[in-house]
């Protein structure tokens, strides 16, 4: 039988990774922070372009909507 090719990380028992310098996956939390970021950019954008079309601000905007949602039942 061979080897795997990959190797699992050593498990931690609860709460070490607290206490601990254990090092991250910096690459990839990068990555994930980066869309992060992004996807909040284009919220915030929308609501900003929703309150210019609807002259309301996000409030108003979600109050009309549930008004409508429930105006349909």
């Amino acid at each position: 039988m061979s080897k795997p090719q990959y190797q699992y990380e050593q498990p931690e028992r609860f709460g070490e990774s607290l206490t601990t310098a254990r090092p991250w996956n910096r690459h990839a939390l990068s990555g994930v922070e980066q869309l992060n970021g992004r996807v909040a950019m284009l919220g915030f954008a929308a609501a900003v372009l929703g309150e210019w079309a609807t002259g309301e601000g996000i409030v108003g905007q979600l109050s009309g909507v549930l008004r409508w949602y429930l105006s349909l039942g």
